[in-house]
């Protein structure tokens, strides 16, 4: 029979570390955190062999009293919690107490510190159940900590670890996680002797910067919403950096980098609309909130947390990135790397906010009833219709306000050259429309005023059982979607009527489509959690096709739209609709002034 014992101070510590200190990323990252609590200014950590050897994190904070050095390392001794309603307010990264005991338990681990008060610095030396006296030490001010030999003590653990560039990988990432939440500070990573990273102090878009490179600066934009006692900010890349993996997403609670599902279903939401679904979104965002509103007590690491609204905190979260992805983005390289956003109208506005009227040639290509009699607002009326290349050189007071600038021509019947004051924009011609028609849609189909436009030849054509059965049985979705669609035997249906923005479709073709959606999602879910798929698949056959000869005031006539367009950017598959390229690239291209 066995009997029960009470576990030896030390197994307990190493049992705990276990769950705090899975690899030699986790104990930098409870040791950074510590740092970052004490104040610091400037940390500088010094890596051995991934971390393995040594993880040396020296920092200039408030240092530990020469009394409080051993208490420091003894399980569940904390200066940031006292009472049980601390618990439930926590402003600090690191409150469990357990870190240090834990990582001491499993190295060799030397501590010195000095308090700005103390004529000299103290350390103490910890290697399995041994902790030192305090000794006399050299050190400027704050805190030093060493860890040598992470696991030479449980041999078997040790060998789960991976090879030394692996390690330090993980190492490097959690420094970058440490690093972009605290852009104030000013960190150093060394690994084998080699300055890796200097990041010093800055403001919070010059870190994001620093950390994951101009690439993504440029292709973010930032963020900024506030509701009740949340705040969200940060920067959200458009879906054209879309990745193949997560490696690219932080999202920080109270500066504490978080791994919620709630969040990331939040926005995973905000971007479904936009991006692939095997692909992923990049962002870097910051939430405050009331820490009375969070527990962050949930697991060892501190990763997860747990909301007391969540069902609030998702709505927020996703309309305030679906917000920021919706508008126009128009800022070139340049100006995206100052996180600036222009704000431009929605659709039907121009930039005065008055609603705006198709100019005749609207029929034609976005297919609306043509008003001959009808001007288009000077806001967003081509520099005259038929404006020709060489007379863009004399508008740039009218570029600086179109984005997206005049259209020069198009090229092999598939993209559109355009002219800015910045250089030159080529688009997507197809891409770009199927997002305008889209929205559209979405717009229409959310006020039920989806226009019809009735054929003057019906469309028919053979339909099998249940092509036959799907028009019978969905009429009143049929209608809501804006079709007209009657079975005129067992084996042929006739399309009387369709939506006006699709009258120059291959009708058949989108009316088989429709009906194959119908089938595959059901009627209960089609205009409900469905109802985006169905209209992508209606604006993707009302959009222009590729060998369509446009005019250039039509091509003027879809810039004006894009740039009124919510995420006009990217396609409704998430592809870049359009790209722009300064005269100086251009110039650097043709190496001018060499």
């Amino acid at each position: 029979m066995t009997t029960i014992k009470l576990l030896p101070e030390l197994l307990i510590n190493q049992i705990a570390a276990g769950e705090v200190v899975e690899r030699p990323a986790s104990a930098l990252k409870e040791i950074l955190e510590n740092s970052i609590d004490a104040g610091a200014r400037k940390i500088n950590v010094q890596l051995q062999q991934g971390g393995v050897k040594q993880i040396r994190v020296a920092d200039d904070g408030i240092g530990i009293a020469k009394d409080e050095l051993q208490l420091a390392l003894t399980r569940h001794s904390t200066s940031k919690i006292s009472t049980l309603e601390d618990l439930y307010q926590i402003t600090s990264l690191g409150f469990r107490g357990e870190a240090l005991a834990s990582i001491a338990a499993v190295s060799r681990l030397t501590l010195t510190s000095r308090q700005a008060e103390q004529g000299h610095a103290w350390q103490i030396l910890v290697e399995g159940k041994s902790i030192s006296q305090p000794t006399p030490s050299s050190l400027t001010q704050g805190t030093t900590l060493d860890i040598n030999d992470l696991y030479f003590n449980i041999p078997a653990r040790r060998k789960f670890l991976k090879s030394e560039a692996t390690e330090f990988a993980h190492c490097d990432e959690a420094f970058k996680r440490i690093a972009l939440s605290q852009s104030g500070i000013e960190f150093v990573l060394q690994h084998n002797g080699k300055v890796r990273r200097h990041l010093r102090a800055a403001n919070s878009a010059q870190r994001i910067a620093s950390v994951l490179g101009e690439e993504f600066q440029q292709a973010a934009t930032w963020t900024d919403e506030q509701s009740a006692e949340m705040r969200l900010h940060g920067m959200v890349a458009l879906p054209a950096y879309a990745r193949s993996s997560r490696d690219r997403q932080y999202f920080f609670v109270n500066n504490r980098f978080v791994n919620d599902k709630l969040i990331s279903h939040a926005l995973r939401e905000a971007y479904r609309d936009i991006l692939h679904l095997d692909r992923h979104p990049a962002f870097v965002l910051f939430l405050d909130i009331n820490p009375e509103s969070v527990d962050v007590n949930v697991h060892p690491t501190k990763t997860e947390v747990r909301f007391r609204e969540p069902r609030a905190l998702h709505q927020f979260i996703f309309h305030a990135i679906n917000k920021a992805l919706a508008s126009p983005h128009r800022t070139t390289q340049s100006e995206q790397s100052d996180s600036v956003m222009r704000s431009y109208p929605k659709i039907g506005q121009t930039q005065a906010g008055k609603v705006s009227q198709p100019s005749s040639f609207y029929g034609t290509l976005f297919g609306t009833e043509a008003r001959s009699t009808t001007t288009t607002p000077a806001s967003i009326n081509p520099v005259a219709p038929a404006a020709r290349p060489h007379q863009l050189s004399t508008v740039n007071d009218s570029q600086d306000n179109h984005p997206l600038g005049f259209a020069l021509g198009q090229l092999h019947g598939i993209y559109i050259l355009a002219q800015n004051a910045r250089g030159l924009v080529v688009i997507d011609m197809h891409a770009a429309h199927e997002r305008i028609m889209y929205e559209k849609l979405k717009q229409t189909l959310d006020q039920h005023e989806m226009p019809m436009q009735p054929l003057l030849i019906p469309v028919t054509f053979y339909a099998d059982h249940l092509e036959v059965a799907m028009v019978e049985e969905n009429q009143t979705i049929l209608d809501q979607l804006g079709f007209e669609i009657a079975v005129l035997s067992p084996t042929t249906i006739a399309v009387r009527a369709v939506p006006t923005a699709l009258q120059h479709a291959d009708i058949a073709q989108l009316a088989r489509n429709i009906l194959r959606e119908i089938r595959e999602y059901g009627a209960s879910q089609i205009l409900t959690a469905k109802r985006n798929e169905i209209l992508a698949t209606m604006a993707c056959h009302g959009a222009i096709r590729a060998n369509r000869k446009l005019t250039l005031e039509e091509m003027n006539a879809l810039l004006r739209e894009m740039e009124m367009t919510e995420r006009a950017d990217q396609c409704n598959h998430g592809r870049p609709t359009w790209f722009e390229t300064s005269l100086a690239d251009l110039d650097k291209l043709f190496m001018r002034g060499k």
